[in-house]
């Protein structure tokens, strides 16, 4: 892996709608287990809550995660929210594992997304996460994705409507 001193450009401001991932330092499958995911998981649902980013999709995995989330009316509250969740998930997660001052979280890259193509297209992408990675044959057993809850409370036309879109043509940081 070539290490690159500067981290990737955040762009926020706008209101609007943001694609965020988000990997471990070195892609190390710290989060691998189903306590572990629920940390991940729990504490996201929380503090995109607290800081008010509605949260559209979300797919959390051993080594990364990523999530789509329309912003408050200040969009830069992100930085902030991304700092608290990974430091709360990195004590944690290093107290449990007995891995004292291990560095957890490496960066995040967010996208705005402008266009409602690009917004059904990065919906499909996060529910097929985990699928993608070859955890699950079917999006709905993975339990640490939004893909049920939005197989609950969603119509099936729009459930056709975003599983039709492709995703091969999106810039998705997600080698992992």
């Amino acid at each position: 892996m070539v290490e690159w001193h500067h981290a990737p450009v955040h762009k926020l401001g706008e209101q609007g709608c943001y694609m965020v991932t988000a990997g471990t330092y070195r892609k190390e499958k710290i989060f691998n287990s189903a306590s572990a995911l629920d940390l991940l998981q729990d504490n996201l649902l929380s503090l995109a809550e607290r800081y008010g980013w509605n949260l559209q999709a979300w797919a959390v995995l051993a080594n990364h995660y990523h999530f789509v989330a329309f912003s408050p009316p200040e969009a830069k509250s992100l930085p902030d929210m991304l700092r608290q969740f990974h430091s709360e998930t990195a004590r944690i997660i290093n107290r449990r594992q007995n891995a004292k001052r291990r560095r957890v979280w490496y960066q995040f890259w967010d996208s705005h997304i402008t266009h409602q193509t690009s917004y059904l297209a990065r919906l499909k992408y996060v529910h097929y996460n985990p699928v993608h990675h070859g955890l699950v044959e079917d999006l709905i057993q993975y339990r640490w994705c939004s893909a049920g809850w939005f197989e609950e409370t969603t119509g099936a036309g729009f459930q056709r409507t975003v599983r039709s879109f492709g995703t091969k043509r999106l810039n998705v940081i997600d080698d992992y």
